[in-house]
């Protein structure tokens, strides 16, 4: 698989108030019937990968019989359940505010935050009705989209007005009277249709540029944490605690950081201080194990702190009691 998503652009802004809607009542049919929504990439469903990754959205519509899902969202059912994509779509927009409508389909294993921020600036500075992903051969995925609401009602309307009926209806004659930007992007795109489809996922994110991010996601996912922190400074911090105190210090002192930073209810900022003075713990610990590496090895000139005043004692002491014995001087002598 290609490499990750690319970043929004310098000088866009993601921050356009905007709603969901994840489509996840397929009937499957490549995956034989199987509950593709349930599915787990990554030892995550895919529908809760796909809802993490429009977690911004005010609300979150879900077109599909309730489930049990990692966030919150509301759900929704077009009529007759299985009436195809237009209807369910239709179905979701009933539950919709906002005038910018994020849709999805609920088998998107590499779909981040990220890409649902760079389709919101794409439409925001295109001005057009819809902005769409297109795939690794350049096909258009409606699916993986943002939307003007108010183009969306307008289309659907006039598909009622001529059809009566949005039952069996294709997505593209919904899109295909929209003004469309296009925004290509392969690995976003990249859905679940087949048993392959799902082996290709497993297998990439096991990738080692992957593995560690995927995993931090799934344990928040698991632990219900919404929490997003610097990953650096604790694989930093458990690095010298195992080299400046022993191997097993390393992860007892991350589970301690974060328990204190939890006390403390704190977010990013919380636990990077509660780190910064870990670390800084450690490597005290590790400078009383090295003399060498003391303060005057370092050319530490703060002779007169506590900590130095008390070691320049000691060595003094030493230093006395090592000395020869000599002649007792004039003062001395008994």
């Amino acid at each position: 698989m290609p490499g990750t998503d690319p970043h929004i652009p310098p000088g866009t802004s993601p921050d356009i108030p905007h709603d969901a809607i994840v489509l996840a009542g397929g009937a499957a049919r490549r995956l034989g019937g199987a509950d593709k929504p349930g599915l787990r990439v990554g030892g995550r469903a895919l529908l809760d990968r796909v809802l993490g990754a429009c977690a911004d959205a005010g609300t979150t519509v879900v077109v599909a019989d309730p489930r049990p899902t990692a966030r919150p969202v509301r759900w929704a059912r077009e009529d007759p359940p299985g009436a195809g994509p237009v209807a369910a779509l239709d179905a979701g927009l009933r539950h919709t505010a906002a005038e910018v409508v994020v849709v999805l389909s609920a088998d998107l294993p590499f779909l981040e935050v990220a890409t649902v921020r760079r389709l919101l600036t794409a439409l925001w500075s295109s001005g057009a009705e819809g902005v769409l992903l297109t795939d690794a051969d350049g096909r258009d995925q409606p699916l993986v989209a943002a939307y003007r609401t108010s183009a969306l009602r307008r289309e659907l309307a006039a598909l009622v007005s001529e059809h009566s009926s949005l039952t069996g209806l294709p997505l593209r004659r919904l899109i295909g009277a929209l003004e469309l930007t296009r925004v290509p992007d392969p690995v976003a795109s990249f859905d679940c249709d087949t048993w392959d489809d799902l082996a290709t996922a497993r297998a990439r994110i096991r990738e080692h540029g992957h593995v560690l991010d995927e995993w931090i996601s799934a344990v928040k996912d698991e632990l219900g944490i919404d929490l997003d922190v610097d990953t650096g400074i604790l694989l930093d911090l458990a690095r010298d605690a195992a080299h400046g105190v022993a191997r097993p210090a390393a992860p007892l002192t991350t589970f301690l950081v974060g328990y204190a930073a939890a006390q403390g209810k704190g977010g990013p900022e919380a636990v990077a201080e509660a780190a910064r003075k870990a670390v800084a713990l450690a490597l005290r610990w590790a400078d009383e194990d090295t003399p060498e590496a003391g303060s005057d090895a370092k050319g530490d000139t703060k002779a007169d702190s506590p900590s130095d005043a008390a070691s320049d004692a000691k060595a003094t002491a030493k230093a006395d009691a090592d000395a020869p014995a000599s002649a007792p001087g004039p003062d001395t002598a008994g």
